[in-house]
């Protein structure tokens, strides 16, 4: 008999509890709570996780498969024209939230009004409002889209189909996050205690926990804004763009896709910049289902989200695809930002 010992094969504890910590472990850790609430946004959570999944998917096979790719030939409700992937993207939101219980409505950029799931209604007092594919002029020629969402508990009963209770503040959100489609697909997320990474695992087909707890830097050295609308724009955004040319220590990153751009500045700080112009001062991004969860996630990772007027999170919107200038990052470099506009 062989009474040798045999060595043990030590795994370091973060690394094994890391390898195992799946989104939906993650959000009942995070709310400590095992509550019928807590189960929900768990599962909620892992519906949008779900189209995450299928989106990403369907990215990556999106040249070698016909009828994906190029326009549809229609324009949505904000007059742009819909490509094929926006509207397989809004599809498989509906779809993975229909016999679901969780989700009464939702409401998105590809859609005039919000989408009733009434079997759903008399149990799911929650509302997802999204931006299936954002970016999606991007996916065309292979470069990064994202998605991004945000959770909203219903008020009243919404009689008439008007949804009006969802015409308040960013503060009113019980979750927000985005996915990005990249060389990785990286869902981030907060339920308002914080920021948190996943990466997803296509082995598993898990979004697996990447960082907890995400700070934006105090500062950084990018700005992120579309320069080509520059004689677009008021004098003083034209004074503070002069400004960073003219200064070192500063780089200018825009992919014109919103995700992908609000990502790197989240995890390397600096500023993303969508104004208004001289003749539309409102802006382009929407306020429910872009800007505010945006917002949510960017002041949760200790960053500031203002209009240049006044902060995103505050702002009641009077219709549901309203639109909103953004100024999001880190707090040096929009103070910096505002400064010039005040």
């Amino acid at each position: 008999m062989d009474t040798t010992q045999k060595p043990q094969l030590s795994i370091p504890e973060h690394s094994l509890d890391r390898d195992c910590t799946t989104l939906s472990r993650h959000i009942l850790q995070q709310l400590n709570d095992f509550s019928g609430d807590a189960q929900d946004l768990s599962a909620i959570m892992n519906r949008i996780a779900l189209a995450g999944k299928l989106i990403s998917r369907r990215l990556s096979r999106a040249g070698l498969m016909a009828n994906v790719l190029g326009f549809t030939g229609e324009d949505n409700i904000q007059g742009e024209s819909v490509k094929k992937m926006d509207v397989y993207a809004n599809e498989v939101f509906i779809s993975v939230f229909k016999q679901s219980g969780l989700v009464c409505r939702l409401a998105s950029e590809e859609m005039e009004k919000p989408y009733y799931i009434p079997e759903n209604c008399p149990i799911g007092r929650y509302t997802l409002l999204y931006d299936p594919i954002d970016g999606s002029s991007n996916v065309d020629i292979n470069l990064n889209v994202g998605s991004i969402f945000a959770i909203r508990q219903q008020e009243g009963d919404d009689l008439d189909g008007e949804a009006r209770d969802l015409l308040q503040n960013g503060h009113k959100q019980v979750a927000a996050g985005y996915i990005l489609y990249g060389p990785a697909t990286v869902l981030v997320y907060t339920i308002g205690k914080g920021v948190h990474s996943f990466f997803l695992d296509p082995s598993l087909g898990e979004f697996i926990l990447a960082e907890e707890n995400i700070k934006i830097p105090n500062h950084g050295s990018v700005y992120s804004v579309n320069e080509g609308n520059f004689c677009k724009w008021d004098n003083s955004l034209r004074d503070y763009v002069r400004y960073v040319h003219r200064h070192d220590g500063y780089t200018g990153r825009y992919s014109g896709a919103l995700v992908g751009d609000i990502h790197r500045i989240l995890m390397q700080g600096g500023v993303f910049l969508y104004p208004g112009t001289t003749e539309k001062p409102e802006g382009k991004l929407r306020l429910l289902y872009e800007t505010a969860p945006l917002a949510f996630i960017i002041e949760q990772a200790g960053g500031k989200a203002s209009t240049g007027k006044e902060d995103i999170l505050d702002v009641i919107p009077q219709k549901i695809h309203q639109r909103t200038p953004a100024i999001l990052g880190s707090c040096k470099d929009v103070d910096l930002v505002k400064s010039f506009l005040e």
